[in-house]
């Protein structure tokens, strides 16, 4: 079954926000890159030592993915993102 469906932004807090002010939930499930959580500490990896693994960290946003979404919904959430590209120019 899917269960994610993830997206990219460079301004995925604003992203998040904004969906959420329209009644969209949105998740963040990976906010720390596994290199710098304290169980990996001993490897020596520190910030900057994967910049890319960092910068995903940082820019994911998973959107509303479960069997009962809509229609209606998915039409919703696309909008809704759209309206907020829209809004960046």
């Amino acid at each position: 079954v899917y269960h994610l469906y993830v997206v990219r932004h460079p301004r995925r807090d604003a992203l998040q926000a904004f969906l959420s002010e329209r009644g969209i939930g949105t998740l963040i499930h990976y906010p720390v890159p596994v290199h710098l959580q304290p169980a990996y500490a001993d490897l020596g990896h520190g910030e900057g030592s994967l910049p890319v693994t960092e910068t995903l960290a940082r820019e994911v946003l998973s959107l509303p993915m479960y069997p009962e979404l809509t229609d209606g919904e998915v039409r919703a959430v696309a909008g809704g993102i759209l309206q907020f590209l829209r809004e960046l120019r």
